[in-house]
Order: C-alpha cells, then structure tokens, then sequence
C-alpha cells in the first residue's frame, strides 16, 4: 500500500521544533486517527522516531501524524529558556491544526494519542487537561476536540518526586519544568497526570515494559483503578522482556504485541 508523506510548519519563517508529519495511507479505512509524541527527557529525539510504526499502521488503514516541539537546551543569556509549558503549546498547536486537516479531508475529529516516556507526559497533558490548565499558552485555530483515547509507555503520572525516583530523571524533570521544585511546587503539580485524573477523562492504555526504571507503573495502576471506578474503560499492561521506551519498531515480538494492542485498543477504546 503507498502512502503520502507531508511535514507540516506552523509557523512562517519556519521555526524548528514546531512541526509536524502526517502519513495518509492510499485508502483510509479506519475510522480514528492517531497522533504520536515522540520521547528523549524533554531534550531530545524527533518526530521521525514514529515514522517506522505510521507506516506499519497506514499499511492497517489508519491516517497518522508525528509531532515534534521545541527541546529543552541549556540557558543561552539573554534568551528564554524552553520549558515544559512551550512544548505543551506546540502540541496542543499540532494537534489542532491536525485537527483542521481532518476538517479539510472530510474525516470524522476522531484522534488517539499516543507517547513514549517525555512524550507520553506530553501527551498525558494532551488528552486530560484542558487548554491553558497547565499554564501552557496556546492559540488554537478550532474549538478544543478531545481526543478520544490515549496509549502512553513509560509514562511518570506525577512529577512530585517520589522515594528512590532515578537521580538522572529528577534532574531532566526539574529542568524541564524551568525551575526546582523547592522554588515552586505549585507548578509540578500543575505538570502531574494525576492532578487531571476526572470523569471527562478519555480512556488510556499504558503499555508498561517491564525492565521499566525511571517511572513506576504501580503510580499508573492507581490512575487505572480510579478510572475504572468512574466507569472509563482504562488499563495497564506490563510486556515481559521489554525495556523503557520498547515501542519504536514492530520488529520484535514485543514490539509486534504491543502495536497489536495498541491498533485494538484504538479500535475499541477497550478490552
């Protein structure tokens, strides 16, 4: 099956990090779209991380973007440093103006996000809080779509620290959010999963390695368990054998079962 590949800049001048690429299979044939937001600590990777798994999913009918945003870097004096809140608004942005493509495409608002590690916090934020909740701005083109579900890997649900959090995240999770946690908690609290965890919720699927070891999938656990009893069709599986961040191929078993899920889950937004 051929496919069209198109990147997509949201600004002019172009501005790097704020860009996103969409893959549209030769003959759409399933009904949700799905956006990814690649991983990398807030300060690295790219949108192409997810350009062997859209392929393999348009191959399966489903019209695909990637997104990138802009990266956390070291402070350069007289500039503003990017934070967390900046890459909040290129996606919501991205999403948005996806959103429009479907519009324009005839195709129904219906998108699944999904993320890995830093992409899947990104995301989390994506599909639980609300426009500007996180502090994030935003200019949005279309009135706010909510997605329809989430698949997140390795995804920390607060970034309160906890007891034995890895020294190397703590530190990435500090500088992303542009500040330590003593100086203002009040906004790692506003940058927590788990601060968002409500009945308007969409459904989420986190899809746990399990040789994870930056984030706790016991945390994970909790959100599930609390959407269960609010009757939201979430869940948690953990894949033997797989590592932090597993899911960037469908080469290996693992990765194979994972897309598998994945595809179903956005399918039926349940098991």
């Amino acid at each position: 099956m051929s496919f069209c590949f198109q990147s997509y800049y949201l600004d002019k001048p172009l501005q790097s990090g704020r860009v996103f690429d969409l893959f549209i299979p030769a003959k759409i044939t399933e009904e949700t779209a799905i956006f990814f937001v690649h991983g990398g600590g807030w300060q690295a990777g790219s949108r192409t991380g997810f350009h062997l798994l859209m392929e393999q999913l348009n191959l399966q009918g489903f019209l695909c973007a990637s997104t990138d945003y802009r990266l956390v870097a070291p402070v350069i004096p007289g500039t503003k440093p990017i934070t967390i809140l900046d890459q909040l608004q290129d996606i919501r942005e991205s999403y948005d103006h996806f959103c429009s493509i479907l519009n324009d495409l005839g195709r129904p608002l219906k998108v699944a996000v999904s993320g890995s590690s830093a992409g899947a916090h990104l995301a989390s934020l994506l599909l639980c809080a609300n426009p500007g909740e996180c502090g994030e701005s935003c200019r949005l083109d279309n009135s706010w779509c909510k997605p329809t579900c989430g698949i997140l890997q390795s995804t920390p649900a607060t970034f309160i620290p906890w007891p034995d959090i890895f020294p190397h995240i703590w530190s990435s999770m500090q500088q992303a959010a542009g500040c330590t946690y003593e100086a203002n908690p009040e906004r790692f609290q506003k940058l927590s999963l788990n601060s968002y965890i409500r009945i308007d919720n969409p459904p989420l699927f986190f899809q746990e390695a399990e040789n994870e070891h930056m984030f706790p999938a016991r945390m994970n656990q909790k959100i599930v368990d609390t959407h269960r009893k609010m009757n939201l069709s979430s869940r948690l599986k953990i894949y033997p054998d797989a590592e932090h961040g597993f899911l960037y191929a469908a080469s290996r078993p693992v990765q194979i079962q994972a897309l598998h899920d994945l595809i179903e889950f956005v399918r039926k937004g349940a098991f």
